[in-house]
């Protein structure tokens, strides 16, 4: 009998002994198998600690504007597994999903796959199939192993480059950055996003002779009255604001401005601005009117909280966060900055994660060496920590979800 899309994705979590096992000789041999091509005319690849969903957006979205057939594969997903993988932003539907997994299952015989794993092939299959215009591939997890850099690029994007996955990639940025410039290629442009990146992330592009373009200095941006300024040598074009509000989101969208004119496309000012303006991905500071108003965001890592703790400082208001994170996670790194501009953490586990969940007594018990017992507020569900929150903000107040995908995305759902 054939499986449904929940029962393949049952089973995909089962196949491998781990959820994460980077490397590419595994994924390499049954894409080699499936015969996989190039999954489109143009592809670009988008990694980075932070800002990866968002620049792929504003890629997405100006291209899209400009009358291409774009393919954009994401992860992970907040509310349905197809959310991952989108054709001129139509997300693929249970069956085109379905069959992918099937023909991956075919030929991989005795290779087993990880849940990402399966999930790259699929996206690659039916972007081959569809004759995009352009792929915009995330990387999972780093980039010299990951899935996606299964394929060469024509144009690479590194968003920033800090502290996050020390496990798999090393203690420091420049180590992290030596895996993540493993998406770079000869002779092909890379848009170094941050305005200092780790001397790895240049030497890997000298090294290879891969073009290196970079933010604030090959191209820059400009503050203005109204909106903002991208320019560069014999270009510049006044843009409106992103409509996600993070601080970071201009960056990300000058990011993948250089990336589209690296790749030479023929893209109008008119889709220039209307993608800036339109391109949107949820839990990205996302901000929910109520009484109280509420915050979703996904911020899991020491750089994002401090993105979000500067948000927060520019649109002041009496704040209580309902927090929960993965054991892995850098817990100090992340409340740190946000502790002035919260008055409360009501905390709750995360049960879908299956060990690398924390209980909460756990998560609070690490937390309190960093905040005061007062202001810690355990829960026996991420709901029920909700409805405290929601409680004790008040209708003049805000809540803010944030710490993980599985958090936000169990707010989302409820919102």
């Amino acid at each position: 009998m054939a499986r449904t899309l929940e029962q393949w994705l049952d089973y995909q979590q089962q196949v491998h002994p781990r959820s994460i096992d980077m490397g590419l000789e595994r994924v390499g041999e049954v894409a080699r198998r499936l015969g996989i091509g190039r999954p489109a005319a143009r592809v670009v690849t988008v990694g980075g600690t932070n800002g990866k969903g968002s620049t792929v957006a504003f890629i997405e979205a100006i291209a899209r504007a400009a009358g291409l057939r774009v393919g954009a594969y994401t992860s992970p997903h907040l509310l349905r597994y197809n959310e991952r993988i989108r054709i001129d932003g139509v997300e693929a539907t249970d069956a085109a999903l379905v069959e992918a997994f099937e023909r991956i299952e075919a030929a991989r015989e005795a290779i087993s796959l990880t849940y990402f794993e399966f999930a790259t092939l699929a996206a690659l299959l039916l972007f081959e199939a569809a004759g995009l215009d352009l792929a915009i591939l995330e990387v999972g997890l780093g980039g010299r192993l990951d899935a996606t850099n299964l394929v060469d690029a024509d144009c690479a994007v590194i968003t920033t480059v800090d502290l996050d996955h020390q496990d798999y990639l090393g203690n420091d940025r420049e180590s992290i950055g030596a895996e993540k410039a493993g998406i770079l290629r000869a002779g092909k442009p890379c848009v170094l996003a941050e305005k200092d990146p780790p001397s790895s992330v240049l030497r890997r592009a000298y090294v290879l002779g891969a073009y290196a373009i970079r933010g604030y200095s090959d191209y820059l941006v400009d503050e203005l009255d109204t909106g903002w300024r991208w320019r560069e040598p014999g270009f510049s074009i006044d843009l409106p604001e992103p409509a996600m509000p993070a601080p970071a989101q201009r960056g990300n969208a000058a990011a993948a401005i250089a990336a589209l004119r690296a790749l030479d496309l023929r893209i109008p000012a008119r889709a220039l601005r209307e993608g800036v303006a339109g391109a949107r991905v949820a839990g990205r500071l996302q901000v929910i009117p109520g009484a109280p108003e509420l915050v979703l965001d996904v911020a899991h890592n020491p750089q994002g909280a401090r993105q979000l703790a500067q948000w927060l400082g520019a649109n002041p208001k009496p704040t209580v966060a309902v927090f929960s994170a993965l054991a892995d996670k850098d817990l100090a790194g992340i409340c740190r900055p946000l502790a002035p501009w919260l008055k409360a953490w009501h905390l709750g586990p995360i049960t879908d994660a299956g060990t690398r969940g924390l209980p909460v007594d756990e998560l609070a018990r690490r937390l309190a060496d960093e905040l005061p017992a007062d202001i810690l507020h355990p829960h026996r569900s991420l709901a029920e920590a909700r409805q405290a929150a929601a409680a004790s903000a008040g209708e003049a107040g805000r809540v803010l979800v944030f710490g993980s995908f599985h958090t936000v995305a169990e707010a989302l759902a409820q919102a």
